[in-house]
């Protein structure tokens, strides 16, 4: 159990009493935080000791935020905290990783626990990351595990304007709200026409084996005969459920003879000189 000092005094606690569990290694003492026994502090006592050091008005967030939330797979040591501008902080030895803010986001904070609400914690942890395919990939686990509605994640990456990797996150939190056709889509077709290579037809249908309408995303007709199958995939085809149905789909298209390409969204953003490279390989080949 984690105590503020304060709160040990008015309840009854003298300071030489305090000292004296601490002198002898019964209790443990980080500031004005007190940890009520000797052992190894938990996860969870190690949050609630970096809140109480910095004070009432900060919250957990980024990744810190995230996994008291709920989301798995993306943990990082740090304690993340949430800190207004300006605020004093007092040192400690534990591991605290301070973002701060100008503008202190009241109603994006769960008050009781002391969290940043997820949807704005996301775009803060995916700011953090250096390359846009990982910061698209967190934005994408939050919503396939259930932490906030697409709509909401999309809401909290329009109202961060200084976050980076923004027009990235901006297209993916839209790809992840299905909007995909009218985005990724068109950005591949006009990379395609801006490096010279043919246009290629979109939507186009393919009936299966079983008699469903599948709707390839690009595809071309190559000089020796052969179709080549591009499909681009929005953050939405990370679910694990359309991701087994989008590499079955992919082997119907081999076994009936197509070649088949495909690529992220945000690879088709990022790493432009790659995509045409294969692009061309097949579509203007050496004569």
């Amino acid at each position: 159990m984690v105590r503020d000092v304060r709160d040990l005094l008015a309840n009854g606690w003298t300071s030489d009493a305090v000292r004296g569990h601490v002198r002898a290694n019964r209790w443990q003492r980080f500031g004005r935080a007190v940890l009520l026994h000797n052992a190894t502090p938990t996860t969870e006592e190690l949050r609630t000791i970096a809140l109480v050091l910095l004070g009432p008005r900060v919250a957990l967030t980024s990744f810190t935020s995230l996994e008291e939330w709920g989301l798995d797979g993306w943990r990082r040591e740090p304690i993340h905290v949430l800190v207004p501008r300006g605020a004093r902080i007092r040192r400690s030895d534990i591991s605290i990783r301070i973002h701060y803010t100008d503008r202190w986001p009241s109603d994006a904070i769960h008050h009781g626990r002391q969290l940043h609400r997820p949807a704005a914690a996301a775009v803060l942890a995916a700011g953090s990351f250096g390359r846009p395919r990982a910061a698209c990939g967190l934005l994408a686990a939050v919503v396939q595990q259930r932490l906030v509605r697409a709509s909401q994640l999309l809401d909290a990456v329009l109202e961060s304007p200084r976050v980076r990797h923004r027009a990235v996150l901006v297209a993916a939190a839209q790809d992840i709200a299905q909007g995909a056709h009218a985005l990724s889509e068109i950005d591949f077709v006009r990379l395609c026409g801006a490096a010279g290579l043919p246009r290629p037809v979109q939507q186009s249908v393919r009936v299966d084996r079983f008699g469903r309408r599948r709707y390839l995303d690009c595809l071309w007709r190559l000089p020796d005969g052969r179709r080549l199958v591009v499909e681009v995939d929005g953050a939405l085809h990370l679910v694990a459920r359309r991701w087994w149905d989008d590499q079955l789909r992919q082997n119907e298209l081999v076994l009936g003879g197509d070649l088949v390409l495909r690529y992220p969204s945000v690879v088709v953003r990022c790493e432009k000189a790659l995509v045409l490279d294969q692009l061309r390989r097949l579509l203007l080949p050496p004569r």
